[in-house]
């Protein structure tokens, strides 16, 4: 967890774009604004007028990266920026044209600024003026987007803009998608983060929780000016999402704040949708524990991030000369499954490799639960200190679910690195999986009965009333290879599968969910699902809440 950082600094700005906004002030963020050419997807770049292909002002390049100068409006190519910025004294601050990213000539890299980032979303923000000073924040523009959907057009509006609006808010009353179902504007190479967020966003008992003032960031103390607060931001963006707008929503705020608890991961760097969110729930747990745990008569945490995500694992190491037993329960928030090849291959009995085409083999989900609770024997340079024979002894593992989460989250190990070969690489290997998903057999106390050949019949922590039965509901997916690739998340909402790749939702069917490169799977219990699937439309919408439009005609 982040605990050594009070304020939110980071990504800190570099000296040279500091000195420009000094001088400059952000004027030149409002006269590059003209420039900028969103796309339906959210991806924003840099269009010079009257200019097909911009081209490299030194060498005529126009491959590779190029960047536009703040300062004169040059086109410098990367082999280039520096010399721009040695014979032009203070052009130090350029814009990614591909990307609209900042980049400092000086430092030959990329660079971070809020104000800039607000120039950027208003491009993606219709009908919204700025004020005089372009400082508007981005929740005044959400609220006064509001009012102009709800027909109070502002003074400073004018007509054909209010025409425009009107005409979105009809096309958005005529949808039938289930209400909540927005998609979100990829801010730079945050594929990564849109597809955890939407399967959040829809994880019924999360977000049952945030819309039912679970947790209120209008009363909220962690939250202060220099200080983020990633409840409160992941509340906002609940908000918005159950508005009923139907426009792409840019999850800006949020990305600050998990910038500030996860400082290493603070870039525009393409990130593991996995390790996100793992860091997420880590970021939700370290600002609500403190208050949830005040109450607790057991060692279990009652954050929402545990309350939903989080159950219990059991390993067994077992001595193989004495069968001396010991037991180690580990808290999880989710399992990572290694994919199973040809039902337990020799790959995995001898622990070589083996050698055939994976990217046309097919392993299953089930193979992967079977390989995670199959018994694996330990290697000679494992050796455990058995303390009935107080000798070091070979030893047999064998790992089981003690606990079952209400989510649970699945975790395929696509991405692998060899020490030996000094490389990685992604596993394609296609993965059959159900919809429907009974635990059952995974559970420490069906395994330790399979163990002992059904003799043990009482188990610790047996409960007649455990739901095991689950249903999946959405699925994170990669595509493109470990350098260069893409997140998409699939929702299934009411039996309806829906495709959100960032800004854009469509309606698929599950043969297209079915062949997709699955990386992350979430399941919720059977009984929470079909109960959150009753009825979309009714949801425990907080009243403290900006007005909520009306969706006619919705499923």
């Amino acid at each position: 967890m982040s605990t050594g950082n009070p304020s939110y600094t980071n990504p800190k700005p570099c000296e040279h774009l500091a000195d420009y906004k000094l001088r400059h002030g952000l004027s030149g963020y409002r006269s590059l604004q003209k420039l900028f050419k969103t796309t339906p997807n959210g991806r924003t770049s840099v269009e010079k007028p009257n200019t097909k292909m911009p081209r490299c002002n030194s060498c005529n390049g126009f491959q590779g990266r190029l960047y536009f100068c703040l300062i004169c409006s040059s086109v410098s190519c990367s082999d280039h920026t520096l010399l721009h910025n040695q014979s032009e004294n203070g052009h130090d601050v350029a814009v990614d044209i591909e990307r609209a990213e900042l980049y400092c000539c000086v430092c030959c890299d990329q660079v971070y600024d809020p104000d800039f980032d607000k120039a950027v979303m208003s491009k993606h923000i219709m009908g919204i003026p700025r004020d005089k000073n372009g400082d508007e924040s981005i929740g005044e523009r959400l609220v006064k987007r509001r009012r102009l959907v709800s027909g109070v057009v502002e003074e400073s509006v004018d007509l054909s803009k209010s025409k425009q609006l009107v005409s979105m808010r009809d096309r958005r009353a005529k949808s039938c998608y289930p209400l909540g179902l927005r998609g979100l504007t990829n801010l730079g190479s945050t594929c990564y983060m849109n597809s955890v967020l939407q399967a959040l966003l829809h994880a019924p008992p999360f977000r049952n929780y945030f819309l039912s003032e679970g947790h209120n960031r209008e009363t909220c103390r962690k939250r202060s000016v220099d200080r983020l607060c990633l409840p409160c931001d992941i509340d906002a963006i609940f908000s918005a999402v159950f508005s009923g707008d139907r426009a792409p929503y840019s999850p800006a705020q949020f990305l600050y704040s998990w910038w500030q608890h996860s400082a290493n991961l603070a870039s525009y760097e393409q990130q593991d949708a996995h390790e996100f969110f793992i860091s997420v729930l880590d970021g939700i747990h370290e600002k609500e524990s403190k208050l949830s745990n005040r109450n607790r008569d057991n060692g279990d945490c009652l954050c929402i991030a545990h309350k939903v995500f989080s159950g219990q694992l059991r390993s067994d190491v077992t001595c193989m000369t004495c069968g001396f037993t010991s037991t180690t329960d580990e808290p999880c928030v989710d399992i990572s499954l290694d994919l199973d090849t040809n039902n337990l291959s020799p790959k995995n009995i001898a622990n070589k490799p083996i050698k055939s085409n994976e990217n046309s083999s097919v392993s299953t989900l089930l193979g992967c639960l079977d390989l995670f609770t199959r018994q694996e024997k330990l290697g000679s340079d494992q050796k455990l200190h058995c303390r009935n024979c107080q000798e070091m002894r070979d030893s047999v593992k064998q790992m089981s679910i003690k606990r079952l989460p209400l989510v649970l989250c699945l975790h395929i190990k696509r991405f692998e690195h060899s020490p030996v070969r000094r490389m990685s690489r992604k596993i394609d290997r296609h993965l059959h999986f159900p919809f429907s998903l009974d635990m059952t057999p995974y559970l420490s106390s069906s395994i330790v009965r399979n163990r002992f050949g059904n003799r043990i019949f009482a188990f610790e922590g047996d409960e007649s009333d455990i739901s095991t039965e689950f249903e999946i509901f959405a699925v994170v997916t990669h595509s493109g290879t470990l350098e260069s690739g893409h997140y998409v998340t699939y929702l299934r909402l009411s039996d309806q599968w829906y495709k959100c790749d960032d800004a854009w939702i469509t309606e698929v069917d599950e043969g297209l969910v079915r062949a997709s490169q699955c990386y992350v799977m979430f399941y919720v219990q059977k009984m929470l699902y079909h109960k959150a699937n009753e009825d979309l439309s009714c949801l425990p919408i907080s009243p403290r809440r900006d007005t909520f439009l009306p969706i006619a005609g919705c499923c």
